[in-house]
């Protein structure tokens, strides 16, 4: 059955490579690496297509080494909602998943479960079914990955034409938007000027959430060096504190799954002045007090979104004096 599974819902290869996506071709190592990305998400879907059984599922993942072993589960959770929701069982592959194995992977696990709202039409439409059941507080991922998905397979319309999604609307609309952030990184080829430039074509006040979807792509998938890092903190200007707030999540995401890299090291250096333990640490902090999510959905002002101010409220304190360029 795993094996019919995997053929019925395959992803091919090819649908990760810059050339078929569309995207300009950037520096050689750095599109080996963004493509890399996209193979190790595709490595986690067919494993879990092939079995949702959570303890072999975690050792068909953990083959994948550390540094790119989030994206696969990010995969995995895509797989497993789209199992949930499409064959027989009981409807609980996901959340098994994130109880056991997956837990440490949470992050990941809720943005792949939004990749699985993209394909299914009767959950993009509806927001609040998509998200029933969810964790209270990381249910407002299953947007961000919603957006990413638009920006990475439908960047025409979601990048180059500002589209938004018929029935988004509210804080759902902004969710959306700090994936598709996320995905500028990708269309953008992790170049600085084109990564800026398509930042500044959305309406001004999108850019916040763009740009912390940037920051945490940044911190977490890596690919520019110390002195490109300094030039988009200059590009984000005002919107640097939530460029901060991106990274300082993608430090927290790298921490609980005990994945830490020299990339999110140097992202964290350069824009928080901490190693990446300390920007996670500042996430956590954030938590205290906050509700632990809202008890109506949508809410206007989740407590998602006060997380992020808060953090944004101290980042903007670490850099009272504004980038310039070098």
């Amino acid at each position: 059955m795993g094996r019919i599974r995997k053929l019925l819902f395959q992803i091919s290869p090819r649908e990760v490579l810059f050339a078929r996506r569309g995207f300009e071709p950037c520096s050689g190592p750095v599109q080996a690496r963004l493509e890399r990305v996209g193979q190790e998400f595709l490595a986690g879907y067919h494993a879990a297509m092939e079995c949702d059984a959570p303890e072999p599922l975690a050792r068909s993942l953990a083959l994948v080494e550390a540094e790119f072993r989030g994206f696969a589960y990010e995969g995995a959770a895509m797989a497993l909602v789209l199992l949930d929701r499409l064959m027989p069982g009981n409807g609980r592959r996901f959340h098994l998943f994130l109880q056991g194995p997956g837990a440490a992977h949470a992050y990941m696990a809720h943005v792949g479960a939004g990749w699985a709202v993209a394909r299914l039409p009767w959950l993009r439409n509806d927001v609040p079914r998509a998200c029933s059941g969810m964790d209270p507080l990381l249910r407002w991922l299953l947007l961000d990955g919603y957006g990413f998905h638009e920006g990475y397979f439908h960047w025409p319309a979601s990048v180059s034409r500002h589209a938004v999604p018929r029935g988004l609307s509210g804080y759902a609309a902004r969710a959306f938007d700090q994936g598709l952030g996320r995905s500028l990184w990708f269309v953008g080829g992790a170049d600085v000027e084109r990564i800026a430039s398509l930042a500044a074509g959305f309406a001004p006040a999108r850019h916040g959430d763009l740009y912390a979807g940037l920051g945490l792509a940044c911190a977490y998938a890596g690919g520019m060096s110390g002195d490109e890092i300094h030039r988009l903190c200059a590009a984000a200007g005002p919107h640097l504190p939530a460029f901060a707030q991106g990274v300082a999540f993608a430090a927290r995401a790298r921490q609980r799954a005990g994945n830490p890299t020299a990339h999110t090291e140097l992202v964290c250096r350069e824009v928080w002045r901490l190693g990446q333990d300390a920007a996670a640490a500042i996430t956590g902090r954030a938590l205290e007090g906050l509700p632990s999510g809202d008890v109506e959905f949508p809410a206007a002002e989740p407590a998602y979104e006060a997380w992020r101010m808060r953090i944004q409220r101290e980042a903007a304190a670490v850099n009272e004096v504004r980038y310039e360029l070098r």
